[in-house]
């Protein structure tokens, strides 16, 4: 007799990941051990210091609130809602339960046996990574020291599937053309040969019912019928190469190189299975590989430098896109997508400004230095964004000094309109070295930073921390290095100035207090999206850029390094550190895929459209944005802005 009440059960987990990764027969097993368990409101699961429980949960209706005790009062943590898991820590270790569990409101709980579930979480990996993600939402870091080696490899995930030394163009997804041209097997060659001449395409499909039963290529066309082997008037399948090498979505170039090389072809059909039993989504070509070489790192690089026009750089842009896009789909992981697109969109900056140099009438003056600000400074700017820029030329003589800002305002103004053309919006607050408020001497910018340092205010704090994050771009570096030592001297055991910087470092508390739903933007063209540069990049941006500041760190301005830094300054803090250097590229990467799939900048984000998974990652990026705010609080005696 079939087993309803299991049923039901494996019906309800199969929508929830990880259960959705298990095969159908698992799931059912696992099913019929569950049992099912009621709470009522205020009732407690377990609290801490219990010993751990037999069993996992899995909120099937209902909330439980994941509680701590600090300082004698009880801190909400978390609260989990319908397919939320909770209660993993005897999954891991045999260990006491650290926080307390209690229904915030009626509900019903799915108890699933560890000893039953562990061998299958051990031999499925992705149902162990997941659940190691969905255990770090409450422990703060999932590779923590406590936990290495326990389920599976403490390594992360993304590090795992990409070796450095292979070649990152071979590991792209390769360029599948959707547009298939395809005919019947009882069309004649001649009409088939016309229709290839009619779409200027080197091959057409076989197919019955958008099934593939065979390919024709120009080959077999010069082989079979240009030889007089068969008349014009034979049907096409009499000359077709059967069966069709088919394979699925997300085949990477390499793998498609193989595939020609073992076979002798080339083309691929791809189809929805990767079978020559389903419906053919598009093919692939050898040709189309070829052309696709274009988007490797290398001939991007050497055409940046040959660039001799405008428009050349702007067609490059595109194929950098494409080249992170290609990134992104094949999981690359994050430090190293950003080292390259941040050397390619740094090559193309000192393209143009060597173009614009020779554009005018004369040579620069005297030595200058072009700053990269904001997110290319932090060599974070995946997508293209609002361009940040300034400039500082070496001091002249007074006499000389406005004549030598005009000559740099002009060259500045050639180049930030470059930089627009080929799609870097200008700052909407001018912070552009075309502004001569952005375009000083050396003497100039240290009496500026001087201003902001010694009195500071909430404005000066913002223009100090847009400044802190810089990279050279072009020109002099010791402009750049005696500005930074500059910097530095005035900020060492500045307590005032550290206070007001950790205030403005809390403007954005994070989103975590909201529990079953994140913070959301309330009115305007973004009503209902949640803000992940505002409510989760900016926040864990600045934490960072205090706390390496504090500690007098030059010349480290990427946010996840300069947590990586601070984990080894500071080991008590380790922990926390690195779970923020991780909570970083995590949010970078998730706006740069939302980005690129709705071609914006992937800043606002719907959330009705996440993933459990999605949703489980951003969670405890915020928690640990949350922690290392109230490190900055306390260590600054700041209060944050409500």
């Amino acid at each position: 007799m079939k087993n309803t009440i299991a049923s039901r059960i494996a019906d309800f987990l199969k929508n929830y990941p990880p259960f959705n990764l298990l095969h159908k027969e698992d799931l059912l097993t696992i099913s019929k051990q569950v049992k099912v368990k009621y709470l009522e409101k205020g009732k407690m699961l377990f609290a801490e210091g219990d010993t751990g429980h037999k069993r996992f949960y899995v909120v099937n209706k209902g909330a439980i609130s994941l509680e701590r005790i600090n300082n004698e009062k009880r801190e909400t943590i978390d609260k989990c809602d319908e397919g939320d898991i909770f209660g993993l820590r005897p999954l891991f270790a045999k260990e006491n339960y650290l926080i307390n569990a209690i229904a915030d409101e009626e509900t019903v709980l799915y108890a699933i046996p560890i000893k039953k579930f562990k061998p299958l979480s051990e031999e499925n990996k992705e149902v162990g990574n997941f659940l190691i993600q969905s255990f770090a939402s409450n422990t703060r870091n999932p590779y923590s020291e406590a936990h290495k080696g326990k389920l599976i490899s403490d390594k992360e995930p993304e590090e795992n599937q990409f070796k450095p030394n292979n070649n990152l163009f071979e590991l792209q997804p390769a360029p599948v053309t959707r547009k298939v041209v395809m005919t019947s097997p009882e069309t004649t060659i001649k009409t088939a040969a016309q229709l290839m001449s009619r779409k200027k395409v080197g091959s057409v499909l076989i197919v019955e019912n958008n099934i593939p039963q065979g390919i024709v290529t120009d080959e077999d066309f010069r082989d079979m019928v240009a030889t007089g082997t068969f008349g014009i008037e034979t049907p096409i399948s009499k000359i077709m190469a059967s069966p069709v090498i088919c394979y699925p979505q997300g085949l990477s170039i390499a793998q498609a190189q193989l595939t020609m090389m073992k076979h002798h072809i080339n083309h691929i059909c791809i189809t929805e299975d990767g079978t020559p039993n389903t419906k053919v989504v598009g093919i692939l070509s050898e040709h189309d590989i070829m052309v696709s070489e274009g988007h490797n790192p290398s001939v991007l690089m050497k055409a940046i430098q040959r660039s001799s026009s405008t428009n050349e750089l702007k067609k490059i842009r595109h194929k950098i896109t494409l080249l992170l896009r290609g990134f992104i789909d094949s999981n690359i992981p994050l430090n190293h997508i950003s080292k390259i697109i941040f050397e390619l969109n740094d090559a193309t900056i000192k393209r143009i400004i060597e173009r614009c140099i020779k554009k005018l009438p004369t040579p620069p003056p005297c030595d200058f230095t072009w700053i990269s600000l904001g997110s290319q400074g932090r060599k974070e700017q995946l997508l293209q964004t609002d361009q940040d820029n300034a400039l500082i030329f070496e001091d002249v003589p007074a006499e000389k000094l406005e004549e030598t800002r005009a000559y740099f305002l002009e060259l500045a103004r050639k180049v930030n309109k470059r930089l627009n053309i080929i799609g870097y919006e200008y700052c909407p607050a001018e912070m552009m070295a075309k502004n001569p408020k952005y375009c000083l001497s050396l003497s100039e910018w240290k009496s500026q930073f001087t201003n902001w340092i010694i009195d500071p205010g909430n404005d000066e704090i913002l223009l100090c921390s847009i400044f802190f994050d810089f990279d050279i771009s072009y020109g002099n570096i010791k402009l750049s290095n005696e500005l930074a030592d500059h910097i530095f001297s005035l900020t060492k055991d500045n307590r005032k100035f550290y206070a007001v910087m950790g205030a403005t470092a809390l403007r954005n508390p994070s989103p975590l207090g909201f529990f079953r739903q994140f913070l959301v933007e309330e009115d305007g063209e973004n009503k209902d999206y949640f803000d992940i540069k505002k409510r989760g990049i900016t926040p864990i941006t600045d934490a960072a850029r205090l706390l390496i500041l504090y500690h007098q760190v030059k010349n480290i301005s990427n946010t996840a390094e300069r947590f990586e830094k601070l984990a080894q300054l500071e080991p008590n803090n380790k922990e926390l550190f690195l779970a923020c250097a991780y909570a970083s590229k995590v949010l970078i990467k998730f706006r740069t895929k939302h980005g690129l799939e709705n071609r914006n900048s992937g800043r606002f984000i719907d959330l009705e459209n996440l993933g459990k998974e999605e949703k489980i990652k951003l969670k405890r990026c915020f928690k640990s944005i949350r922690q290392v705010q109230e490190l900055v609080k306390y260590r600054f005696e700041v209060t944050p802005y409500i």
